[in-house]
């Protein structure tokens, strides 16, 4: 039926179905067709699986994220990228290569440090000035330096490709060596950057040369060049080097001066002209030479050009290191003002202590081992420091970087914290001997009695009592009273032996703590430069802790009785004084720390390899050596070192205490003479007018020894040697400052 008949057909009656003629089917389905149905759930279902697989995302590591992009998605994320790059490379430019940096000096300048009363006693960093101005120099000092260093440094942008290629051609045909290093470059490499030569390192140097070439303009470029480039004797910066050269301000160098100075900059060491003339003069000639070539001399010119002379009168007669002076230096640091200038700082260092410290420690027949001694007011304020025998054969500080187990001046700490616990000086504890635990202390000699007072126990350094006391106390008790103090070692909680000193800590460390006790005021932080007393409103309310009138009397009365009646006998003075004496298993440490009037002084012996002293401890040199610092330095006489005979109370029993010098060492009368008892013989150590002499009674009968009169006259010649090459130093000193007063050629 076509598709018209359709629109012709009339309604009407159905037609009569044909009747069927043959059999009829039980399902309504015609048997063999398909299941319409069935197909049309599966197309659904595929459909549905290709709709999700369309909406779901595909990430950007996976390469079907990126097919079928067009050209301008590409271009836009490409774009992104590369501001995104720049971005971090500012931002990481401007952390570590600040443009601020590049106007500070490359290495600190020279800081001369005072004694308290002016005296010079050290120099320490470089010699730097004022930067210099471009715009204020004359032509030649800047083509010189244009010359040798950087010929298009007007022309290209931080680098010179020429340059480089200049560079390269010379390694390969083995041609003289040239620099490939633009001047902004150099700059961003001795400011910014290390001098490894890596591949990482010239990457960095061209990105910060680019950085510094979009923010600063030529002339700052080459101004911040000039005023930090290394010109050798330690001196850094043009104005430095030419005052220090040709005594001459950079704005009136002339050209053959201005040639040799930008010919150092290769190899200052090399060509410093103080040292290395002839090898300065010939690289001047080259400077000259490029000169001409750049155009900016004529051969005529040139050829009129002679080695310049020198004007050094800039001398440095002052050490560049002590130990006191090592150890103010990062204080100085920290309190000198930024820039090129060089500073002057006053210490808090006595002249007249640190002679006579050094003057102790000389002549206290040390044999091998080595000494430290600090001396300090009760505010912190160090005023003489030996931190060994000799500091040209040695710069480690003992006093300040030593650690050495301090013995029993740690015992301090655990009387003053007993004491601050309610303890008594007159408190009984027990000292006798450990019978059972793992760890059993044994006092000296094993000497023990049924109980001593706090006072007796700390005076005799009794280990035992101490030990108890300090199980009593408590350990945490024991550190904090440490930490008040201001000791900042580590200190082991729980271990009995920490009684008895067998952590590790500086002397200074252990001095300063003795001075809070002599101040009343804890902690006290040693320190070389003087600082404003605070007001009471600051004191009222940031001010230094203090302790209890019971607890500072009762530790006063022990720390006098161990010197009065104790250990420290021999560093017994006329007057008041307070300490403890400190010696280490096998004699490796000796010590002696305390204090009088408003000095606090520590003294350290030992051997550097920390092997045992030959018969040194802590109640013997180290003691006496203590006694002859204060006695000079308080200008007093020795007293006694035997107190008058007096009654008091027997002890208990016989106690033997760790820290006094053994029988064959004996000090007699004031302490300056000594006995001793070597391989049978009874040495009498002692002085005449000032001279040592030992008196030898043996078989062979009385000798007096010649040695100790031949070195006492050998240093007699040395003083008076000494003071007349100061005398000569002193004429020579004002003759130069006369001729530095003379503003020529300035």
């Amino acid at each position: 039926m076509g598709v018209f008949d359709l629109f012709r057909r009339k309604a009407g009656p159905d037609a009569e179905p044909v009747p069927h003629r043959g059999y009829y089917a039980l399902d309504d389905r015609v048997a063999g067709a398909p299941d319409w149905d069935d197909w049309d759930d599966r197309l659904e279902s595929v459909d549905r699986t290709l709709a999700v697989e369309e909406r779901r995302p595909s990430h950007w590591w996976q390469p079907a994220h990126y097919r079928g992009r067009r050209k301008r998605w590409w271009a836009g994320r490409i774009v992104a990228g590369v501001l995104a790059l720049f971005i971090a490379i500012v931002a990481w430019l401007a952390i570590t290569a600040p443009l601020n940096k590049s106007l500070e000096p490359i290495a600190a300048p020279q800081v001369t440090l005072l004694a308290a009363d002016g005296t010079p006693i050290a120099r320490n960093g470089a010699i730097t000035d004022e930067p210099v101005d471009v715009s204020k120099l004359p032509p030649h000092v800047v083509q010189a330096f244009l010359a040798i260093e950087d010929r298009r440094f007007y022309d290209h942008w931080g680098i010179d490709p020429r340059g480089l290629g200049r560079a390269a051609w010379a390694r390969v045909t083995g041609g003289r060596m040239q620099g490939g290093s633009t001047i902004t470059q150099q700059l961003a490499k001795f400011t910014f950057l290390t001098a490894d030569q890596t591949l990482s390192r010239k990457a960095r140097e061209a990105l910060i040369a680019f950085w510094l070439e979009s923010w600063l303009t030529k002339d700052e470029i080459l101004e911040r060049y000039l005023s930090n480039a290394y010109f050798g004797d330690n001196v850094y910066g043009l104005r430095a080097a030419s005052l220090h050269y040709f005594y001459r301000q950079p704005e009136k160098l002339r050209v053959d001066q201005v040639a040799m100075l930008a010919g150092l900059l290769q190899a200052p060491s090399s060509y410093a002209p103080t040292k290395h003339y002839d090898r300065a003069e010939k690289r001047m000639r080259l400077v000259v030479q490029s000169m001409v070539a750049a155009g900016y001399l004529t051969e005529a010119e040139a050829r009129k050009i002679r080695p310049p002379a020198l004007d050094v009168r800039t001398r440095n007669d002052l050490p560049t290191g002590t130990y006191f002076a090592d150890w103010a230096l990062p204080q100085a640091r920290a309190l000198a003002q930024g820039g090129y200038e060089r500073q002057t700082l006053t210490t808090t260092l006595d002249s007249r202590l640190q002679g006579i410290a050094r003057k102790v420690t000389a002549n206290a027949g040390l044999g091998s081992a080595q000494v430290a001694l600090v001396a300090m007011r009760s505010n912190g304020e160090v005023v003489a420091m030996i931190g060994g025998r000799d500091y040209a054969k040695s710069t480690f500080n003992r006093a300040s970087q030593a650690r050495r187990q301090p013995g029993s001046t740690f015992k301090l700490f655990v009387y003053l914290a007993a004491l601050r616990e309610g303890w008594d000086p007159e408190d009984r504890i027990a000292n006798t001997a450990f019978t059972e635990g793992s760890y059993r202390p044994k006092n000296s000699r094993d000497r023990y009695s049924e109980s001593l007072t706090l006072e007796e126990a700390f005076a005799q350094s009794s280990n035992v009592a101490a030990v108890r006391l300090f199980g009593e106390v408590g350990s945490a008790r024991v550190i904090e009273t440490a930490r008040d103090l201001g000791v900042a070692s580590s200190l082991a909680k729980g271990d009995p032996s920490l009684a008895l000193g067998s952590s590790t800590m500086t002397l200074i460390e252990l001095t300063s703590a003795y001075a809070a006790l002599a101040a009343n005021a804890y902690p006290v932080a040693p320190r070389a430069f003087a600082v404003p007393e605070k007001s009471w409103w600051e004191r009222l309310w940031d001010g230094p802790s203090s302790f209890s009138s019971s607890t500072l009397r009762g530790m006063e009365q022990m720390l006098r009785k161990a010197i009065n009646d104790g250990t420290g006998r021999a560093a017994m003075l006329k007057g008041p004084n307070f300490g403890k004496t400190g010696t280490t298993q096998d004699n490796r440490d000796a010590l002696f720390v305390g204090y009088a009037g408003d000095l606090v002084v520590g003294v350290w012996i030992g051997n550097d390899d920390n092997s045992p002293l030959d018969g040194i401890s802590g109640g013997g040199l180290p003691a006496k050596m203590w006694r002859d610092f204060m006695n000079r330095a308080m200008n007093v006489k020795a007293a006694p070192s035997q107190p008058a005979p007096r009654e008091k109370s027997d002890p208990g029993g016989p106690v033997e205490p760790l820290d006094v010098p053994d029988l064959d060492d004996i000090p007699l009368g004031n302490g300056n003479s000594r006995l001793r008892i070597r391989d049978g013989e009874t040495i009498l150590s002692t002085e005449i007018e000032g001279i040592p002499v030992e008196i030898v009674m043996g078989r062979e009968g009385v000798r007096v020894t010649s040695e100790e009169i031949e070195r006492t006259r050998r240093r007699v010649a040395e003083q008076i040697r000494r003071e007349e090459a100061q005398r000569e130093r002193q004429f020579d000193r004002a003759m130069e400052e006369a001729e530095f007063a003379d503003p020529i050629g300035y």
